[in-house]
């Protein structure tokens, strides 16, 4: 009996240890995140995205692509986003988008996620405010509005194709 119960402990920490082993690392899983073209993950909606992909590992799939921006327009304005923001992007009882004060960072990971999780979830997650703005209201949570991924990556887009402040502050 005690040699059976031998076998059985060894086999189970055979098989703890193969199991951790086989599990991905979280920098394998942010390998996984890919938004190519066709992905299925720019179906996903957003919150499933950032609830999946480590912190850092989401870039912008359609990043300087003419196409997709003048659509990303049309979705920053059919998802009211022009309500806070302005029209242009240039600000009204929000934070203006266009003009280089990132408030938590200009990645296409924090942008991603900001607009996602809203201010107060972004915050709770650990982001700090890098910024000060004149106008500074809270962003609500997007994520439950927005459809799927590939209209967000859109609307970044827009946003990144409508900047106008320094060159080398648009992507920080």
């Amino acid at each position: 009996m005690k040699r059976f119960a031998g076998v059985i402990a060894v086999t189970l920490m055979l098989t703890g240890l193969a199991c951790w082993i086989a599990a991905p690392s979280q920098a394998a899983t942010a390998a996984k995140i890919s938004f190519a073209r066709g992905s299925p993950l720019l179906k996903e909606k957003p919150l499933k995205i950032v609830a999946m992909a480590p912190k850092g590992s989401l870039h912008n799939p359609y990043d300087g692509n003419a196409k997709m921006a003048k659509e990303g327009h049309a979705l920053f304005m059919s998802y009211g986003c022009s309500g806070c923001h302005g029209g242009g992007g240039g600000g009204g009882m929000c934070p203006p988008l266009i003009n280089g004060v990132w408030i938590y960072g200009g990645s296409d990971d924090t942008l991603f996620r900001l607009i996602s999780l809203g201010s107060q979830k972004l915050t709770q997650k650990g982001y700090q405010r890098e910024a000060l703005e004149n106008v500074v209201g809270p962003m609500p949570e997007m994520g439950v509005v927005i459809k799927q991924s590939s209209d967000l990556w859109k609307i970044i887009t827009w946003i990144r194709s409508a900047y106008d402040g320094p060159p080398n502050h648009k992507y920080h």
